[in-house]
């Protein structure tokens, strides 16, 4: 195919999902396309869940780019990225999308790829400087900023980057306060016995909790946050609020354009959208009622895309279970499944007091459905492949809980002998 019969993709977003798929493709069939990407932020793309490592001060901004400028170029792939170069029109009867500063490309196909936007609480006094998000450079080098200069954090939300957030200021000398709706932290990816333990650990580290605790106004002084006024009637200091309690899927564009919505972009089991000429993928999609916000299932459905937009025909994507990992130093969190349960489901811990070590296996009709892990994560990604792949552990039962060393012997030597026994074929020859 020469270069001036090239079809043109556009990819409307340049982060872990957009260049994932672009990665992929460029595998696959690397001369199909002629690539033009724009993104809103001025770098190239970057490995964001590093993000907190950059506060921590454990790894800089340079080594968490996934792809830099260079690459663009040396794989021929126009970039417009920066502040103005946001797309802001979709024109899907000429086939063209538009930037903030007039940008223009025409495409054949068209990858969204507009990820997700931190969600504001609505509280008053949310326009004051010294409230931020905690979801891109920018607002990691403000917490840097201010930690050299201020003493009050407060974090709203006790999730997964809440407490991220949390841990990187109090190492940075911050007095921080984690704010959390929930009675325990991490709800929605740890039991309360295993969200006890990391809040323990985290307080020891010197992190305050208020949890059942919610704000009712940020109060400042001279377009400052100065302090927080909570629904217990108290209010307590802070020069800097983050709001860390989840994002929404950045539809605005697609909506603009006419594509079908719900809560994200609405997408077949090829990532295609409603216009066959339009692909999504990411946060901003919906897939059979799902949106995402981890990588794994972003990286899943990249390389589904990358093999239908290089024409393979081939490959569906498919929700499986996912895990959840806690970036924290020292502090080793692992969660997959209905942790939680079901009414039919029945739990197995174990916990070592010594070690710090729990695990919580849930079993249901002798599968195993969830799991917690705390302290000792190392064999997370074996039980998630139980989970996966629904396995019998009737006669791992007993030790389940010890993990991979102990049980995996016993589910090979049943594998083993439940195969067909291969005949030698020097056996069974037929003498002459």
């Amino acid at each position: 195919m020469s270069q001036t019969t090239k079809p043109k993709l556009v990819v409307i977003g340049n982060g872990m999902a957009a260049m994932k798929t672009v990665e992929e493709l460029l595998e696959s069939d690397p001369h199909r396309y002629d690539i033009t990407v724009f993104g809103a932020e001025p770098y190239g793309n970057y490995n964001r869940i590093l993000l907190s490592n950059v506060l921590t001060g454990e790894t800089n901004i340079d080594d968490i780019m996934l792809h830099d400028k260079a690459w663009y170029k040396r794989h021929n792939i126009t970039l417009h990225c920066g502040d103005h170069k946001k797309v802001v029109h979709i024109d899907r009867k000429n086939k063209h999308v538009t930037s903030q500063d007039n940008t223009q490309a025409t495409f054949d196909t068209l990858l969204i790829a507009t990820g997700s936007n931190p969600f504001i609480a609505p509280i008053k006094g949310n326009d004051l400087d010294g409230v931020i998000a905690f979801r891109d450079i920018t607002d990691v080098e403000t917490m840097i900023n201010y930690s050299q200069n201020k003493q009050h954090a407060v974090v709203l939300g006790g999730g997964l980057l809440g407490l991220e957030a949390a841990n990187g200021l109090t190492q940075k000398g911050m007095q921080v306060t984690v704010i959390h709706k929930s009675g325990s932290i991490l709800n929605r990816q740890l039991d309360t016995h295993a969200a006890q333990l990391l809040q323990t650990e985290l307080e020891k580290r010197g992190v305050v909790f208020l949890v059942s605790t919610q704000v009712e106004e940020i109060q400042g002084e001279n377009g400052h946050v100065t302090q927080l006024a909570l629904d217990n009637q108290h209010t307590i200091p802070c020069d800097l609020f983050i709001m860390a309690i989840g994002v929404k899927p950045n539809i605005g564009l697609a909506k603009e354009a006419g594509l079908a919505s719900n809560r994200g972009i609405i997408v077949n089991d090829t990532l295609q959208t409603y216009d066959p000429s339009i692909y999504a993928v990411g946060e901003c999609i919906e897939h059979r009622g799902d949106t995402f916000g981890l990588v794994a299932p972003l990286f899943d459905q990249a390389k589904v895309c990358a093999n239908h937009l290089a024409h393979h025909g081939v490959g569906a994507y498919r929700t499986l279970p996912q895990a959840t990992k806690l970036k924290i130093t020292g502090i080793f969190v692992f969660s997959a499944g209905q942790f939680n349960g079901t009414p039919n489901s029945e739990s197995l811990t174990f916990e070592d007091t010594n070690t710090g070590a729990y695990k919580k296996c849930v079993v249901e009709n002798n599968t195993l459905i969830g799991v917690v892990l705390y302290g000792d994560t190392q064999d997370g990604l074996w039980y998630q492949q139980l989970i996966e792949n629904k396995i019998s552990i009737n006669a791992i039962r007993p030790l389940l809980a010890f993990g991979k060393a102990y049980c995996q012997p016993l589910l090979d030597e049943i594998n083993n002998s439940t195969q067909p026994h291969q005949q030698n074929d020097l056996a069974t020859e037929i003498p002459a």
